[in-house]
């Protein structure tokens, strides 16, 4: 598998700490203003971090504005899969990574970005070697529509 590049096109020297991948899938419309702002918040923590977009075969205009946000932000980098599938980019992301903390988070960020350090602190620091973030443990304070908030319940309910 290639290397991942930096914008200039060389390879990458140092592998970060922290790969956040975002698998998108026809997500044209929010990716840039989303992965802009993940940026942003992840520069301001005090390791080297990695964002990677696990482009999922996507058939709009996706794939396009990944490339551009790569080209303009350092710290992102591109990853193309033609099978469909959350699991196997997440799968095939993670595998290609070098980074010691790998991190998987949904696109639209329905998750406040202030609970990321206090989840890989422990990673980082090497007093965990696993950390799972959830908005359904009773103490999550989860601010969304009703409408969503129903689908999402329903959808929980049935999986169980």
């Amino acid at each position: 598998m290639p290397p991942l590049m930096a914008p200039s096109g060389e390879p990458r020297t140092a592998a970060p700490v922290l790969d956040v991948v975002v698998p998108v899938h026809d997500e044209e419309a929010d990716l840039e203003q989303c992965v802009r702002r993940l940026d942003a918040h992840l520069a301001t923590l005090p390791f080297s971090y990695r964002i990677t977009i696990a482009e999922n075969a996507s058939t709009d205009g996706t794939l396009d504005v990944a490339q551009r946000l790569a080209a303009q932000l350092p710290g992102v980098t591109v990853r193309v899969e033609t099978e469909p599938g959350r699991g196997r980019a997440l799968n095939r992301a993670w595998a290609a990574s070098d980074a010691a903390v790998l991190v998987y988070m949904d696109v639209d960020l329905s998750t406040d970005l202030n609970a990321l350090l206090p989840l890989v602190a422990p990673l980082i620091s090497g007093h965990s070697d696993l950390a799972i973030g959830t908005r359904l443990a009773g103490s999550s304070r989860v601010v969304r529509g009703a409408k969503r908030e129903f689908i999402s319940r329903s959808y929980n309910l049935l999986l169980r």
